[in-house]
This record gives C-alpha cells, structure tokens and sequence, in this order.
C-alpha cells in the first residue's frame, strides 16, 4: 500500500448501556443500545469502507455493540479485543494506534468516551463541511462515529494529521 493512499480510522463509541450493580467494566447494553447498535453497523456498512482491522476494548458494553454491529456488515474484519481502550487517555490511544501494522488500510476502533471524541477531535486537523462543528457542539453520543482519513503510515499519527469526512449519530 502506497503512503500516499489515505487510511480511514472510524472511531465508534459504544452503544448505550445500563447502569447495574456491576463493575463498570461489565456493565451490558440497555435497551436502547441493542437497538442502536445495529443501526450504526448499518451506517458503517453504507459507507463502503471496508475494515482490515477493528479494535474493540474488553468491556462488556463495547464487545456487545460490536456483535450487534458487525452483523449489518458485508464482511467481518479481523477483530482484536484490546484490554488498552478501557480507560485509556487520549495519549494512550493515539499510542495504540500508532501500533497498528502498515498494511491495514482501514482501522474500527469501537471504545469509550472520553477517549473517542478526544482522539476524533485531535486528530483532525481540517473537516469536511461541518462535521467538526457538529461534533464539537452534539459531544459524542453513545453509537456515534466518527471517520478520520489519515495521511502515511499509522506510526506517523498525531494531532492535526487527519481530516473529519463524517461524523453520525443515531440521532442523525
């Protein structure tokens, strides 16, 4: 793959999830995420990119999303739960990010907030339309995405280096 290329980082957050008696790291999906995760499966599939990689954090709630969401796919990529998304700072994500292998194209990372509209908004350094506006003033839902092409290789990726091409919500 050329450097030239762009690669796209699609940084989904995970679907709503219940408040329980649980350790947070356990807690499932409400009602509301089981519906809405599908949904966003859907729009990611609408988009035509084709994943070679997603990284999922080990919490309950993200793992469930991604079974709910991976189904409305027209492939399934190779899947890496990553126990380094579950409270992992802003630092810690570009970090693992910048692990990824040179010959994947496109990269799903399925995790939490803050850390997903904190990498989203980091990394994008310019926006297309008014993407970065509406993710800046509707925060980062849960079930949002946000998509970032990024220019070279992943070890390359740091503030400023993408551009925003799309940003849903469920309630888009």
């Amino acid at each position: 793959m050329s450097v030239d290329t762009p690669r796209k980082i699609v940084l989904l957050r995970h679907a709503k999830a219940e408040w329980s008696q649980d350790s947070d790291h356990e807690r499932p999906l409400a009602e509301r995420g089981r519906k809405d995760a599908p949904v966003a499966g859907r729009k990611l599939a609408d988009s035509g990119i084709v994943f070679d990689l997603a990284l999922c954090s080990t919490a309950a709630r993200t793992r469930e999303t991604w079974k709910l969401a991976v189904h409305e796919m027209p492939e399934r990529p190779r899947t890496v739960y990553e126990e380094r998304l579950y409270e992992a700072s802003l630092g810690e994500l570009i970090a693992l990010i910048n692990e990824t292998p040179d010959e994947v194209r496109d990269l799903l990372v399925i995790g939490h907030n803050p850390g997903m509209h904190a990498v989203a908004d980091a990394l994008a350094g310019s926006a297309q339309g008014d993407t970065l506006a509406r993710m800046s003033h509707g925060a980062f839902p849960t079930s949002a995405f946000a998509v970032v092409e990024i220019p070279g290789t992943w070890k390359s990726v740091e503030h400023g280096v993408g551009k925003l091409v799309e940003y849903w919500t469920p309630n888009d």
